[in-house]
């Protein structure tokens, strides 16, 4: 029996696009658009969504935010280890939807990786916003997709429960 999950090559796919639309948008709002050199570092879409520039040396809500080589060769490794893990789960997972969650938080964290050791910061922008009030900090494709599918496997995991071994040879046939 083999220990490979069917969906591998759907879900390398997946983490692929993830990872090149993660840096063709910022690559849109680094360069032709600069968003950094814009009046404040912004460009109004919607009324409710801006463009904002932001460079993020922390992690999620901007936690060990501190700017210098420590942190960002450290937050480097940090993320290559997750990501190497997630790429060997996604190896070994039979369920489909498991599997493309975790492409997402693969091809995620590899864009946010390339960002810091580029930039040494990773490129946020995406402002979510109704008035002054802000449910999300400034964020990227990369952070969406990662959110998503912890979201998704989260969410699996509480509606399906642990798979029962017929559960678990359904779903290795999907």
């Amino acid at each position: 029996m083999s220990t490979r999950s069917p969906h591998l090559r759907f879900g390398l796919i997946v983490a692929a696009v993830a990872f090149c639309l993660d840096q063709l948008v910022k690559w849109v709002v680094v360069v032709p658009l600069s968003l950094e050199t814009q009046p404040y570092g912004q460009i109004e879409l919607l009324p409710v969504f801006n463009l904002t520039w932001a460079e993020n040396c922390g992690i999620s809500l901007s936690m060990f935010a501190k700017c210098n080589d420590t942190t960002r060769w450290t937050l480097v490794a940090v993320t290559a280890i997750v990501a190497a893990a997630v790429a060997l789960w996604m190896t070994r997972e039979k369920a489909r939807g498991d599997v493309i969650a975790l492409a997402m938080i693969l091809g995620g964290a590899l864009g946010n990786i390339i960002d810091r050791v580029r930039f040494g910061y990773v490129v946020d922008f995406a402002d979510l916003h109704f008035g002054a009030f802000r449910p999300f900090m400034i964020f990227n494709v990369a952070d969406a997709c990662i959110t998503l599918g912890v979201l998704l496997l989260v969410a699996r995991a509480l509606l399906f429960g642990e798979k029962t071994p017929a559960a678990a040879d359904q779903a290795a046939k999907e």
